[in-house]
């Protein structure tokens, strides 16, 4: 039962997916919509980019292909979520997301050197640039950008996924605002400097972005340290529960976005052994309830056993050098 709560709070399930309720339902087709008007503004400002030769509109045009993915990979992680474990993925598919952002993050870096380096290009050789399609054409994507925003606006507070997605399209309407203030001064001043100026701007942002994605997901990737958890308080809350003298060889991660697991041995006080079962039940509510540590797999032992310290190192062994273990 406890192990079938755990995969519930991932989004798995040990059967068949149930029907999706009315709710996820409609989080599913407003995510769908807000990826059909958020994908046309992609084409029509790396359209209108090209035909005004606004290097700032097809910049934005790459922001909005961010927010195209952000919205897409948060679809889909709904859609993994329902896939039930099997016995070669005990997990589920869920890495498949954070793998997909890796790579999609490590694609707009490359995209955002090449952005800089034609705004820099644009600044020392400007060149005429289409003011009034430009401006329409940020008006347009301002737009659709503040109406995917209202639209995800009541589902962000209580799913992470849907606010991440939220606050990509939200940061998107900003940058059109930043592409239409540089059209109307090019219209009247002739300036057309502004529009690699504000390539650059919108550049910066994109790497803030594509640097948080690329740091989150190559954690996970590693089976790192969730950046929520603080293991030192971690061990010393478990440490000052009653009946446990310490703990080594630990290891928290990721099994999804956001749950957590641990593997940890346990010393535990040699007259306190005949409420173990009282111990590890106390161990994973707190570990649950202050931690946002669901998963745990607790091996006890006694005072006096050899302890590799707090982080035991993974052993490679192969087949024939028999049973693998941590030491």
């Amino acid at each position: 039962m406890r192990e079938e709560k755990i995969l519930k709070k991932c989004g798995m399930s040990q059967g068949e997916p149930p029907p999706a309720p009315a709710g996820e339902r409609r989080v599913k087709k407003r995510l769908a919509v807000s990826i059909a008007l958020t994908g046309i503004i992609f084409f029509v400002e790396l359209v209108g980019g090209y035909f005004t030769n606004s290097l700032a509109l097809m910049t934005d045009a790459a922001h909005v292909f961010m927010d195209v993915f952000a919205l897409g990979l948060t679809l889909t992680a709904i859609y993994i979520s329902e896939l039930p474990p099997t016995e070669k993925r005990t997990y589920g598919f869920h890495r498949v997301e954070v793998f997909v952002a890796f790579i999609n993050s490590l694609t707009l870096l490359f995209i955002v050197i090449f952005v800089l380096y034609s705004a820099y290009n644009r600044i020392l050789s400007p060149r005429e640039i289409e003011s009034t399609g430009m401006f329409v054409v940020a008006v347009i994507g301002l737009l659709v950008n503040l109406l995917v925003a209202i639209w995800l606006a009541p589902l962000s507070s209580g799913d992470m996924n849907i606010k991440s997605a939220f606050l990509h399209v939200a940061g998107d309407a900003a940058a059109s605002v930043g592409v239409i203030i540089a059209a109307v001064l090019i219209y009247y001043t002739g300036w057309t400097t502004v529009d690699p100026l504000i390539s650059i701007l919108i550049s910066i942002i994109l790497l803030f972005g594509v640097w948080r994605i690329l740091k989150d997901s190559s954690n996970i990737l590693l089976e790192g340290v969730p950046a929520a958890v603080d293991i030192t308080n971690v061990v010393r809350d478990m440490t000052g529960t009653k009946g446990v003298a310490s703990v080594h060889d630990l290891h928290i991660w990721s099994i999804c976005h956001n749950v957590y697991a641990m593997s940890a041995h346990i010393d535990i006080v040699k007259g306190e052994r005949w409420r173990m079962g009282e111990i590890y039940k106390e161990l994973n509510e707190n570990l649950a309830r202050d931690h946002h540590i669901f998963y745990t797999t607790l091996q006890a032992e006694c005072i006096g056993c050899e302890s590799p310290g707090l982080f035991g190192s993974v052993s490679h062994r192969g087949h024939e050098q028999g049973h693998g273990h941590l030491h």
